[in-house]
């Protein structure tokens, strides 16, 4: 599924998405031994959402990064003065850095104050040693993001536990357009809080009753949900969890069917790391029943 550029900005945190969802056409139900096993995989990658180790928001002025007391943010495994950040007006510039510091390969010490755009992906990286840097963005907010295949959430991992898989929570669901779009207020964990329209929402039944759910993001190759239900009282992660479908049978603006497979309902990165920025379930996506498939609560 493709995710818009104002949501993979804003929470980053889709790169954990279950394994592709199956069609509703299609009877076949998904193999979740394997995809469980590729997603346990694809958290324990050596910079994957484990491997982070901060986040700092890079406040106006200067702020400095390496591993002696003196700096504004103390990283294990850097050099004394890795790095000092000027921000100003919302630019991110290197002031002075550790030769070891590099931007595509290239040094940055004899740079003339290079400015670092915002950016997330591998080439966005800033590097030294075995440590990843990225200049993030958050409603206009810079963030310095860290990653490091040492951290001890990473060295630790000890599995994911999950449901056993239940088919009568793999639901046939209706697609019903909003129009005008239905704006949600979406807050993050780290207290910012983004309005999103949003076409359409799901209606099904659960334990006898009506359920509706909105999407996070909608388009033509599909839905992405972050839910709550009953079960983060006892077992599943209270900030919610993560589900993406296939699109609409007929399309966002037309009536149609939705696969809902709880089955495949997931963590987001904050249930790993406090380094994360992940959105919440908002009000209108708390369900009032329990859903017990899916990902439980990591680390019980």
């Amino acid at each position: 599924m493709k995710h818009s550029k104002l949501i993979a900005a804003l929470f980053a945190c889709l790169l954990v998405a279950p394994a592709a969802s199956v069609s509703a056409a299609n009877g076949n139900l998904p193999d979740y031994a394997s995809d469980r096993a590729t997603r346990a995989k694809a958290l324990t990658q050596p910079y994957g959402w484990l491997s982070l180790t901060a986040l700092e928001w890079l406040k106006p002025g200067a702020t400095s990064v390496g591993s002696a007391p003196d700096n504004t943010l103390v990283l294990a495994g850097a050099p004394a003065h890795l790095v000092t950040f000027q921000q100003a007006n919302g630019k991110v510039t290197v002031v002075a850095s550790d030769p070891s510091l590099t931007l595509h390969g290239q040094s940055l010490a004899s740079a003339a104050h290079p400015a670092i755009g915002p950016g997330e992906d591998d080439t966005s990286a800033l590097a030294s040693g075995r440590l990843r840097m990225w200049v993030i963005d958050r409603s206009g907010r810079r963030y310095l993001r860290v990653k490091d295949p040492q951290a001890p959430t990473l060295k630790q991992f000890h599995g994911l536990r999950w449901y056993s898989p239940d088919t009568h929570l793999r639901i046939e669901a209706r697609w019903v357009p909003d129009s005008p779009p239905h704006v949600m207020h979406v807050a993050n964990e780290i207290g910012q809080v983004t309005s999103v329209p949003v076409p359409g929402h799901v209606e099904f039944e659960l334990n006898g009753a009506k359920q509706t759910l909105w999407p996070l993001e909608a388009d033509k190759d599909g839905l992405w949900f972050v839910f709550r239900d009953q079960t983060y009282r006892q077992t599943t992660y209270g900030g919610g969890r993560f589900l993406t479908t296939d699109a609409p049978s007929n399309g966002l603006d037309h009536p149609g069917a939705v696969t809902l497979d709880f089955n495949q309902a997931v963590n987001p990165p904050c249930a790993y790391s406090p380094f994360a920025t992940c959105p919440l379930a908002s009000p209108e996506n708390r369900l009032p029943v329990a859903v017990p498939a899916g990902e439980k609560r990591y680390g019980e």
